[in-house]
């Protein structure tokens, strides 16, 4: 896992449906609050589909890096080399939206569900990254477009995004380093 790392340039190169399956089975086998499994994970192949995320969300992103980021945080992205353009969303032959699932008309008020979520998230790059796949976390923010994209309804709130695919033969990867582990780990 130490090996993993997000990828913004993917190939054009289709990724078996059953290896989405199985990470998402995989995901889906996380604990949760209650073991209300208050999460759904859509999966969008369709280009069209994909182009309308794509612009939904430039249309997000411009507006944060024009006018509602701070200088700090702007810095911060800097050396990932990041901007308001994700064409990402576009060519990665798969994209994952995942939400969070609160209580609805026919679902129950969930517990943690941001923690619950979160570890189905991690299982779910980890199960892509074993299954030689590659992956980028993508956070737009306002993400409430997504429900629209993703025909969902107002109860399910968007999390994260994840593209998939293969890397393309000309994908760069920003050298950042991992803290060491005795800046991470305490042990008592």
């Amino acid at each position: 896992m130490v090996l993993r790392r997000s990828i913004r340039d993917f190939a054009d190169r289709p990724v078996p449906d059953e290896v989405i399956e199985a990470a998402v089975r995989a995901a889906a086998s996380a604990p949760s609050g209650a073991n209300l499994q208050p999460w759904r994970f859509v999966v969008v192949r369709d280009p069209q589909r994909k182009r309308d995320l794509r612009a939904a969300a430039e249309a997000t992103e411009r507006e944060f890096y024009q006018r509602r980021a701070s200088q700090e945080w702007l810095g911060a992205l800097a050396p990932l080399g990041t901007d308001w353009r994700k064409p990402f969303l576009e060519t990665a032959p798969v994209v994952i939206v995942v939400f969070e699932v609160h209580q609805g008309p026919d679902t129950p008020r969930p517990y943690y569900a941001k923690e619950s979520v979160g570890i189905a998230v991690g299982l779910l790059l980890a199960c892509l990254h074993e299954a030689g796949l590659a992956t980028l976390t993508h956070t737009p923010s306002p993400m409430r477009f997504l429900n629209t994209v993703c025909q969902r309804p107002p109860h399910e709130r968007p999390y994260l995004v994840i593209p998939v695919g293969h890397p393309s033969p000309d994908a760069t990867v920003p050298d950042l380093a991992r803290k060491p582990l005795d800046q991470v780990l305490v042990e008592l």
